[in-house]
Parts: structure tokens; C-alpha cells; sequence
């Protein structure tokens, strides 16, 4: 696995993690649509050229084009001929977006816990162990 670390608007370094078990273009857009579920990237905000991110993410530009394109056909990126791509502004998408990134995570570390023999009601004092621990420490 490799990964690059880039500026992103504000001085906050994106962290672009590659893989060989998928294709690159997706692994880019859906690190992409991370940033934009995560308020990195605002509803209206113009996001980097094609070959910014590309220089960045350290891939070919039609590779980080394809990604573009694939955020494009979910609806979360637009196309303005003079201002380049922006976020959408439909935040019903976003939200959807976002709960569905909860959701496949939650989903991992239930199927991750089960796998390691845990009940219902272990799992649950695990998560609640854990957001105590993580509130008292100011993480959340």
C-alpha cells in the first residue's frame, strides 16, 4: 500500500491511500467522496483540477479523471464549464452519502466482532467503553 499526502484547501494534508486489491480510480473516488461526507470539502466548493489531484495522489490524470467522472455519475460532483468541478450543493445527497459510509463501517466491525465471537450485548459494551473513553479524552 502506498500513500501520498497532499495540501488540501486550507493547508489540511489528504492522505491518498493506494492499494493493489482494486482499481486505483476507485479507490480515488471513494477517498474523494470521504472528504466530501466528512465536511472537508463543502456543498459549492471547488475542488482541484484533474491534474492537481493527480500530481498529488501520485497517478496518472486519466486515472484521477475516471474517479472525477465516477463522483460526477453519484452526483456529487458538478461541472461548470468556467469554475471547474464543485461539490454538489444537494445536501439530501451528502447526508445520504454519509449515513451509507456509517453504515459500511458499522456493518465491518459487526461482522469483525462476530468473527471474533462476540454477543450482542459484549459488542454494545465494547462501543460504549469506547465513546467513554474517547469523550473523556476530548477525540470526540
Amino acid at each position: 500500500m502506498s500513500e501520498k499526502y497532499s495540501e488540501k484547501s486550507g493547508g489540511e494534508a489528504m492522505e491518498w491511500k493506494i492499494t493493489d486489491d482494486r482499481p486505483i480510480w476507485m479507490q480515488l473516488s471513494e477517498q474523494l467522496a470521504a472528504q466530501i461526507a466528512a465536511g472537508a470539502y463543502r456543498p459549492g466548493e471547488r475542488l482541484p483540477s484533474v491534474r492537481e489531484c493527480a500530481a498529488q495522489a501520485g497517478v496518472n490524470p486519466n486515472t484521477m479523471q475516471r474517479a472525477m467522472a465516477d463522483l460526477e455519475s453519484q452526483g456529487l460532483v458538478i461541472t461548470n464549464r468556467t469554475a471547474g468541478r464543485c461539490v454538489t450543493q444537494d445536501m439530501e445527497k451528502i447526508k445520504k452519502l454519509r449515513s451509507g459510509q456509517a453504515r459500511e463501517q458499522a456493518v465491518r466491525f459487526l461482522e469483525q466482532m462476530g468473527t471474533l465471537g462476540y454477543t450482542k450485548e459484549e459488542i454494545r459494551q465494547v462501543l460504549e467503553e469506547a465513546l467513554e473513553s474517547m469523550t473523556e479524552e476530548g477525540e470526540l
